[in-house]
């Protein structure tokens, strides 16, 4: 056990919460509809509760809290749905999975208010993944990026380049030439140039609440 930290450790750690896109992508791939999957949205946000609570009973007092991406703008999910003018919002995304994404971040600010007002002596900080990375989608030209909607490494080329049979790094995967031209490394992950992009939004303090600067946890 000489490798674990000690009390004070424990209580000086930045503890990153970062959750939730994984438990909306489970409820879509299960074929369950939009409602259904918006009623699943409490019991995860009770889980991220219990989970931050339980650290804090332990001596925990920092949290940085990330809301969910915008989920239908993955070439993952664009490629594996039935599509339509009707489920698609003006920049090509999944309308309904990001309205759950949404939803979901709704609920998760409203948890940090509720910690915040419990943990009077606890920082939680919640950032607002979701505007950082649609406004890359949205504006992506303006960044620097000519395919928002589809992978850097995968397989199908245009419009995603995603087959859920030969993913990034398997035989027979394609990886583009220009990976600073994409958003999307391998259809589900950020490529490094968008990655830079949304470090420094996160660093801003302009999409956090409150606004905190990043080196206050690093205060002992």
């Amino acid at each position: 056990f000489g490798n674990l930290i000690n009390d004070e450790g424990f209580r000086d750690a930045l503890y990153m919460i970062d959750i939730g896109q994984n438990d909306l992508a489970d409820s879509f791939s299960r074929n369950l509809s939009y409602m259904q999957v918006i009623k699943r949205i409490p019991y995860v946000i009770v889980e991220i509760k219990n989970a931050v609570k339980a650290i804090y009973d332990q001596g925990g007092r920092k949290f940085w809290v990330h809301n969910t991406g915008p989920l239908g703008c993955l070439p993952q999910k664009l490629s594996m749905v039935q599509r339509s003018s009707d489920n698609l919002d003006l920049h090509g995304c999944l309308s309904s999975y990001n309205a759950a994404a949404r939803e979901f971040n709704e609920g998760l600010r409203r948890l940090c208010e509720e910690m915040r007002s419990e943990m009077k002596d606890a920082t939680v900080v919640y950032v607002d993944m979701y505007a950082i990375k649609y406004d890359i989608i949205a504006n992506s030209s303006k960044y620097g990026f000519l395919t928002p909607l589809m992978a850097c490494c995968g397989y199908g080329g245009p419009p995603y380049n995603y087959n859920i049979k030969v993913p990034c790094g398997q035989t027979g995967c394609q990886v583009c030439t220009e990976g600073s031209q994409y958003v999307s490394w391998d259809g589900i992950h950020y490529s490094e140039s968008a990655n830079i992009i949304i470090a420094s939004k996160i660093l801003s303090m302009a999409y956090s609440t409150p606004r905190t600067p990043f080196n206050f946890f690093c205060r002992g």
